[in-house]
């Protein structure tokens, strides 16, 4: 039996609950839903790493989604434009090689 602790999206416990599966489920606390969308970001991210596919890439933005409603992300898009601006976006496709 596979046994797990993690953060999922809010139609899962209905269903689990349509197909008769058992699971216990809480409400994380800010500090821990915070650190629970992190680690899902990882988790999405390496998902979508091994497949690139569109539906693994939706799962990452709908992470990034939950993300940015917190308060220390309020201003992600601004910084994420500032810095676009600043150093330009990965249209080009530049590839650099050298030494670090």
């Amino acid at each position: 039996m596979t046994h797990y602790e993690k953060l999922v999206r809010d139609g899962i416990p209905e269903l689990l609950d349509a197909k008769g599966v058992a699971y216990e489920k809480r409400i994380a606390d800010p500090d821990e839903y915070k650190i629970e969308l992190v680690k899902k970001l990882v988790e999405e991210a390496g998902e979508f790493s091994e497949v690139t596919s569109v539906e693994e890439l939706g799962d990452v933005l709908e992470v990034i989604a939950a993300l940015k409603l917190l308060p220390e992300y309020a201003d992600v898009e601004a910084v994420r434009l500032a810095k676009r601006e600043e150093r330009g976006g990965f249209e080009s496709r530049v590839i650099l090689k050298g030494e670090k």
